[in-house]
């Protein structure tokens, strides 16, 4: 029996669309989120009853922007990088990726107010690439640097306030991490891309914890829409378990401290609500709403596919954004602006 003592799951059976929607705010989340919003077939989400709406955030097509529920774009900044993490702080400001070395805190006015760029640390001479970033609580920023095989604290300031090492018995500077994310206990969790590991570390450095992916009795297979390890994302949940992105592994799955697999959304398991299959490719973001629903992205599947899909527990598609005009084939961070206080990101 899976174990879903960690939140109490809800189950949303889909209902008839009606042809008018009553704007009414779902639980804990603002009226933003029970505007109308279009899917690729053209039917209404709505936050009454069993659909939501959501605004996001997310880098792709050169720009970041905010997309809202209507398809309207409220806000854009230009960012040619294809960037692999995002992240709206408490300030209103967003921490983005606008290059492979470097992230920004810009304002909504569109000023960059703290930048941080990373080198090559001697003796190691060759790229550096950031995958993984995270404002923390006392205002510093953690950064996963690859070729230097670190995690680093910044201050506001630009200085180093803490420097972890990472093991990566196969270095690579585009692939030795993808997300990394500081937990409550102080840990880190690393997604080691070219590893297919997933490695906590504590604040030595020593790993703690780590879980290896596997193929699931599915043949390795190349390109960007094929099967293998290149984990992308965890988060630690509530409960002691870890929710994985598992990239191009095509599914989300939550393990035990003990590695059994107790939940999992598989590669062709979901279905739009029409009915049309839902294939998932590279699942890169996470997002855990105190509800028990997850939020993920879907990169890299193509036009037929959504790029982002919320589902619940009983893995209910209750959410999918499906928008080809604001967003393309690599959207990496897609992050909802308007989930409640408890989401885990």
């Amino acid at each position: 029996m899976l174990a879903f003592h960690w939140f109490l799951a809800i189950s949303l059976p889909f209902a008839a669309v009606a042809p008018h929607v009553v704007d009414a705010p779902r639980e804990g989340v603002p009226n933003a989120d029970a505007r109308v919003a279009q899917d690729a077939g053209g039917e209404p989400a709505h936050a009454t009853g069993d659909r939501v709406a959501h605004r996001v955030i997310g880098q792709d097509k050169g720009r970041v922007v905010i997309r809202e529920p209507d398809g309207t774009i409220s806000w854009e900044f230009p960012c040619g990088h294809n960037s692999h993490d995002l992240q709206v702080l408490a300030n209103g400001n967003f921490l983005l990726h606008p290059a492979p070395n470097r992230i920004v805190e810009v304002t909504r006015d569109k000023k960059t107010v703290w930048e941080w760029t990373s080198h090559p640390v001697a003796p190691y001479e060759d790229r550096v690439e950031i995958h993984g970033f995270q404002r923390l609580a006392n205002g510093d920023t953690m950064i996963a640097e690859t070729g230097n095989l670190r995690i680093i604290e910044v201050n506001p300031k630009g200085e180093i306030v803490k420097s972890v090492p990472i093991t990566v018995e196969h270095p690579d500077w585009h692939r030795d991490t993808r997300r990394v994310r500081k937990t409550a206990s102080g840990t880190y969790l690393a997604c080691h891309e070219g590893l297919g590991l997933v490695r906590e570390y504590d604040q030595s450095g020593k790993v703690i914890w780590e879980y290896a992916l596997d193929l699931n009795n599915q043949p390795a297979t190349g390109g960007h829409d094929g099967h293998g390890l290149c984990v992308f994302n965890a988060l630690r949940l509530p409960n002691g378990n870890t929710l994985i992105g598992g990239g191009n592994n095509n599914r989300v799955i939550e393990v035990t401290p003990d590695k059994k697999a107790v939940w999992s959304i598989e590669r062709d398991e979901l279905k739009r609500p029409d009915g049309r299959p839902i294939h998932l490719c590279w699942v890169t973001s996470l997002q855990v709403l105190p509800n028990g629903n997850v939020v993920f992205g879907n990169t890299h599947a193509g036009p037929d596919h959504p790029q982002m899909v919320e589902v619940t527990r009983e893995k209910k598609v209750v959410w999918m954004l499906d928008d080809w005009s604001a967003f393309g084939n690599d959207l990496c961070t897609g992050w909802c602006l308007d989930l409640p206080e408890g989401t885990l990101r």
